[in-house]
């Protein structure tokens, strides 16, 4: 951020041979995507993505053209549309259920609970259920090649900035992890998708169907310009779908459920305002408040906006030129990395009064995160902003409101603020490298989770 601030809202860099420039300002974001969306509408291609993503034909990582709008109109129509999303409430409620159970027996017994940790788990069992509709042999497999893939992938590789070199590519251990993991990768897919056309082929209908059936039923079909192949389905499953509705399914939703959290135990005052609000409006006893009742919720809503802003699910939003671009009267040549710096920009004072607080009332104003405001692109904007909007901050939204809800939360006793490490870790969202541990007290009966 501070070279942000000291080079301006474009900063070119040279890394190896290929040409990267970074974009620092809501005015200079705005002229990429959204003035020459379309000449931005590339991305950039590394050894891993390449690996993962079937050469390009993913959703997340597919260079602009047929096949990319193919993809992606398959994303929203089919997989992550808002019919879905809605559709899938039900395990978002089952799971943010177990959930509170969980918590709730902790603190029964005055114990420290690792709320990292449950987060991480509700949000990959949320994810495999809607990909798989349910647990399956191979996912405990999945889950750790899953977070192999996502940490080759947001990691250093020398290859990327020495394409040409042969020396490099020899040398550098990145590209043969790739293709080791991407081999596992392609064995459970394999496997998974044989028993799951088995299962179709003895029955008939569609009610119900999570994701991989969705997949396999656009492939027997045959009516796509490009068909899906069983590599294509693999990317798409294993990188496109956990990348767009998680960011990876220990990260984003995770990361930002953490990060809510923890601004909340550093602001009691907030706190107590989400939580009166939270109390005050849903006013039914209920297990598991569901979408439903969220709509009510106005300054849970900024809450989550606040948290976006201040720790959004990537910093940087990578796109590609594809022409050559004139951007604030500087030359962009075709084929320049563009990195949209999304946290610089969520903390520009020209942009936001005292950027580095906590203040979920500055979101009163009504800005969004739907990719208009460029003051606040979490999710970027444009044509190749993240699809997988809805399903996200359904999630975090619900956990957040039923943890706010049923508990009472403090730090763990003799901890205080200062205590606490808040070093971070970099990959493809930005966490805090050491777990946040919080003692949790029951507010609400929980009669209605026994009972189930």
């Amino acid at each position: 951020m501070d070279m942000s601030r000291r080079h301006g809202p474009l900063m070119h860099l040279q890394l190896g041979e290929v040409p990267t420039m970074v974009v620092s300002s809501a005015e200079a974001a705005a002229l990429v995507m959204k003035t020459n969306d379309l000449s931005f509408a590339g991305r950039p291609r590394t050894v891993t993505t390449d690996i993962f993503g079937c050469a390009g034909k993913d959703i997340g990582f597919a260079p602009y053209g047929d096949h990319w709008r193919q993809m992606r109109k398959v994303c929203i129509v089919e997989l992550l549309s808002s019919k879905q999303v809605k559709r899938m409430e039900g395990i978002r409620a089952e799971e943010v259920g177990n959930l509170m159970r969980s918590i709730a027996a902790a603190a029964s017994t005055g114990a420290t609970i690792n709320l990292s940790q449950k987060v991480a788990a509700l949000s990959n069992d949320v994810v495999t259920r809607a990909v798989f509709g349910g647990k399956f042999a191979q996912q405990g497999e999945y889950l750790r090649e899953l977070g192999e893939a996502f940490r080759l992938m947001s990691g250093f590789c020398p290859v990327d900035l020495f394409p040409s070199s042969r020396l490099v590519r020899w040398l550098s251990n990145g590209e043969r992890d790739a293709k080791r993991s991407h081999g596992r990768i392609e064995r459970i897919i394999i496997d998974v998708m044989e028993g799951r056309k088995a299962e179709r082929a003895a029955s008939v209908g569609t009610d119900g169907e999570d994701l991989l059936d969705v997949l396999l039923r656009l492939q027997q079909q045959d009516s796509l310009e490009f068909p899906l192949t069983t590599d294509i389905i693999g990317a798409v499953l294993f990188v496109s779908i956990p990348l767009l509705v998680s960011t990876s399914a220990t990260e984003n939703t995770a990361t930002v459920l953490a990060w809510a959290m923890w601004e909340l135990v550093r602001s009691p005052e907030t706190m107590a305002k989400a939580q009166q609000e939270v109390r005050d409006v849903l006013v039914e006893d209920l297990a598991v408040f569901t979408d439903r009742d969220l709509t009510k919720l106005q300054y849970m809503q900024m809450i989550i906006n606040e948290t976006f802003r201040l720790h959004p699910p990537a910093a940087l939003v990578p796109r590609m030129c594809r022409e050559d671009c004139t951007i604030m009267g500087y030359d962009i040549p075709k084929g320049t990395n563009v990195f949209i710096n999304v946290f610089a920009i969520a903390q520009d004072p020209a942009c936001w009064d005292n950027p580095g607080e906590f203040k979920p009332d500055r979101f009163e104003n009504n800005v969004n995160y739907n990719g208009t405001y460029f003051e606040f692109i979490p999710f970027g904007a444009g044509r190749r902003q993240c699809p997988g909007i809805q399903f996200s901050s359904s999630l975090m939204e619900m956990a957040l409101t039923n943890f706010l809800y049923h508990f009472n939360w403090k730090l763990p006793d003799g901890a205080s603020l200062t205590s606490f490490d808040m070093s971070e870790k970099f990959g493809l969202a930005i966490s805090r490298k050491y777990d946040q541990k919080l003692r949790a007290t029951p507010h609400a009966c929980f009669k209605a989770m026994s009972s189930k």
